[in-house]
């Protein structure tokens, strides 16, 4: 048996094919781009998404040996959040609103506000934030009104390309945890928050557990890319909880932290918790239990932004240039602090006016030095995360650690000696596709439930400790760090154009 892992990212698709044995045997990723029509705004073609996934398939199947062509089963996984609308027709109304998104703010202070903070985390375990899907769903009623009334479905990013695969309108229950308008207890959706907001539950895609069938391969798509009518696709999961299950966090005491274009700190609850304050999301995790996770917006993209928009006139090996001049910068970046909040905060801010910030400046620093800070500030903004966790006696004996920003050796050292904490590097380097791949496989009856698929195929490969004397410099630091952010709040706000 042979499963596909398709991971709908912010920037590019990736397809993994997974043999049996938990071995993937080919890979394969194709771009698409971003739009920017305004400040804070970040919207994306849906179109473009389908196009870059049924071209990627139909070329890694080519490619593959025939022992690896015939696919049994797909998992799928992608960005969360983000609002994708069609008419009766199944035809896109608009293009789609992502998760960085950051023109919500007035939808959110009054779902916060009015509708109340209590209630939203009553009914779904959450407060309003800018990035979730029900506030854009409110700003497109009352900015396009004409858009809104055409939309006959509601679609998450990943699901869109499940419509295509399939013509199922379906979701599983870890992404629509982060829509807003999903009890996250009950694990179905909040008919409570519907009623309020007069939305119909059957614009919404039917709710499977993550390893659940949803569909089969339509014949006109079967032809097409060369996969079989008989490919079941399962439900899949969000980004965050697909790349947990990518690295084996399935179990309480493991942390999960992902170093891609965001950040991400999850943790797994064998029981449904809230934090009382929502400083943290509460979600469903793919593996029937839930999940606590904090997110900050730009970590290696903090770093992808030094590189490509302020460093372009390196060359194509920029980022290992970069990586290997800020070893040469000390602990602490010789005094510079970097606040990484690039496009606004999520966790623990909530702030979508939130300005990156390179502090303490002065004429003896060197780019390795600026370099240093920013690798440091994302790993201090993902504590924030973690002290929220250790508040709530969350249990961490160990983190894994996935993503781009996870290759650099450095960086591991620096999230290791910040958090105090041993990290973790595992067998699989594919992160969500290939969690979404192991999803696949347990939907094929290959496994027993996701938790045994974890175990038997997810083995770690590496370890950095963290160095005592780096840890008391950067206790230290961190406490500097936490202290900035309060004292330009005020100043953010009117910076934002």
């Amino acid at each position: 048996m042979n499963f596909l892992g398709i991971d709908l990212g912010t920037s590019s698709v990736k397809i993994v094919i997974m043999d049996g044995s938990g071995k993937v045997v080919s890979s394969i990723s194709r771009d698409f781009e971003v739009s920017y029509p305004k400040t804070n705004w970040a919207e994306q073609n849906p179109e473009d998404w389908w196009e870059a996934t049924k071209e990627g398939i139909k070329e890694l199947l080519a490619k593959a040996s025939p022992e690896y062509k015939q696919i049994s089963g797909i998992g799928l996984s992608g960005q969360m959040h983000g609002l994708v609308l069609l008419d009766k027709d199944y035809n896109v109304l608009r293009p789609a609103i992502l998760w960085c998104d950051q023109r919500t703010q007035e939808e959110c202070d009054y779902l916060n506000g009015v509708i109340g903070r209590e209630k939203l985390s009553k009914y779904t375990g959450n407060m309003a934030l800018t990035g979730f899907t029900l506030p854009k769903v409110l700003w497109v009623q009352r900015h396009e009104p004409e858009v809104f009334d055409k939309a006959a479905y509601m679609l998450l990013p990943k699901d869109y390309v499940r419509f295509k695969l399939t013509g199922e309108m379906a979701t599983d229950v870890s992404d629509a945890s982060g829509t807003l308008m999903f009890d996250v207890e009950k694990r179905n959706w909040s008919k409570e928050l519907l009623e309020i907001f007069e939305i119909k539950e059957e614009t919404l895609p039917k709710v499977y557990e993550s390893w659940e069938v949803t569909g089969k391969i339509t014949k006109e798509v079967a032809e097409y890319t060369g996969l079989s009518t008989n490919t079941v696709v399962v439900g899949g999961a969000g980004d965050q909880a697909a790349g947990a299950v990518g690295t084996g966090t399935v179990s309480s005491g493991t942390l999960s932290v992902a170093l891609g274009t965001s950040g991400v700190v999850f943790a797994t609850s064998d029981k449904y918790e809230v934090d009382d304050k929502n400083r943290l999301h509460s979600f469903c995790h793919s593996n029937g239990k839930w999940h606590q996770m904090g997110v900050m917006l730009s970590a290696a993209s903090s770093l992808k932004w030094w590189v490509e928009e302020v460093n372009e006139e390196l060359d194509g090996e920029a980022f290992d240039k970069l990586l290997d001049d800020a070893a040469k910068s000390p602990v602490g970046s010789k005094g510079i602090v970097f606040l990484p909040y690039l496009m606004g905060e999520r966790t623990p801010h909530n702030d979508p006016d939130a300005k990156g910030v390179i502090y303490g400046l002065n004429i003896t620093h060197k780019r390795c030095d600026i370099t240093r800070a920013i690798l440091e500030g994302v790993c201090f903004g993902l504590r924030d995360s973690l002290e929220i966790l250790r508040d709530l006696n969350v249990p961490i004996k160990e983190v894994r650690v996935s993503g781009g920003g996870a290759k650099s050796i450095l960086w591991r050292q620096i999230l290791a000696d910040i958090f105090n904490t041993k990290v973790e590097v595992i067998n699989s380097k594919e992160g969500p596709a290939y969690g979404v791949a192991l999803l696949a496989a347990v939907g094929c009856g290959l496994f027993n439930s996701v938790d045994e698929a974890c175990e038997k195929l997810i083995k770690v490969t590496s370890i950095v400790e963290p160095i005592e004397e780096n840890v008391k410099k950067y206790n230290e630091i961190y406490y500097i760090f936490s202290e900035i952010y309060p004292l330009l709040k005020n100043t953010f706000k009117k910076l934002t154009v």
